[in-house]
């Protein structure tokens, strides 16, 4: 309602050929995005491009075109892509990494077709060199990345579309607290998910996203929560200005 709202996780499409489409009744151009953002009184929104997400081919032109169209839009803020096959995303992520608009990795194993049991190492021990944030798509139970969070003290992972008790459990057993979750996708549909969260205390450690669904229907989500103010105040926003503090300027 009156909180300025930070979108944690998004995607748009901007007509690369690898785009999910141009169904119109399932829009996410960023024309579109950017209106529902406003009607939902959403500030500030970090996204990747549908297509770097969607072909591994497309990552590296789809992280330059990101990176120059984030300083055009005060609004929008970069995920860089990083595919561990394909060396050139990780020169990229040491350029844009830290820079006004470019706030942290992203990670989308099942789509790119890799499996963070083979590349884990690479990547993480790469975050913790760089002090980055990462966003992940997981491919498995998402406590499974302990691991890799508890090894590494320098890195934060967000694990996207928090949907069971694998997810909470991931937050509660983290040793370090730099384990957080969003709520992006279908997943918090769920009709306990968020409250249970919260009535774990987990809040702090809880994201909102909007995903590519409809921005109002995923803030109602939290905003009709029978969940407390100040656990609302945290998930749409001060967390997201806890991890990125340049999100307040």
């Amino acid at each position: 309602k009156n909180i300025k709202a930070i979108d944690f996780h998004s995607h748009f499409n901007h007509g690369h050929p690898s785009d999910s489409g141009e169904n119109e009744l399932y829009r996410c151009d960023l024309d579109f995005v950017l209106k529902m953002n406003e009607a939902a009184n959403v500030e500030k929104t970090i996204c990747s491009t549908f297509a770097s997400v969607l072909d591994p081919n497309a990552v590296v032109e789809e992280n330059e075109y990101m990176y120059d169209l984030c300083e055009q839009i005060p609004s929008l803020y970069q995920w860089v892509v990083i595919d561990p096959r394909t060396e050139e995303t990780f020169k990229q992520a040491k350029r844009m990494l830290h820079t006004r608009k470019c706030l942290g990795i992203k990670l989308h194993p099942p789509l790119h077709g890799y499996s963070t049991e083979e590349y884990g190492e690479q990547l993480f021990s790469f975050a913790d060199e760089m002090n980055a944030v990462v966003q992940i798509h997981p491919e498995f139970a998402p406590y499974l990345y302990l691991k890799y969070t508890d090894k590494y003290e320098n890195m934060t992972l967000d694990i996207a579309h928090m949907a069971d008790d694998d997810f909470l459990r991931a937050v509660r057993e983290s040793k370090r607290g730099n384990v957080y979750l969003d709520t992006s996708g279908s997943a918090s549909m769920f009709n306990n998910i968020v409250e249970a969260a919260c009535e774990q205390g987990l809040s702090e450690r809880v994201l909102y996203g909007s995903d590519t669904y409809a921005v109002g229907f995923q803030r109602g989500r939290i905003e009709y929560s029978p969940i407390s103010d100040a656990d609302k105040e945290k998930i749409l926003r001060a967390n997201a200005l806890r991890l990125f503090p340049s999100l307040a300027d």
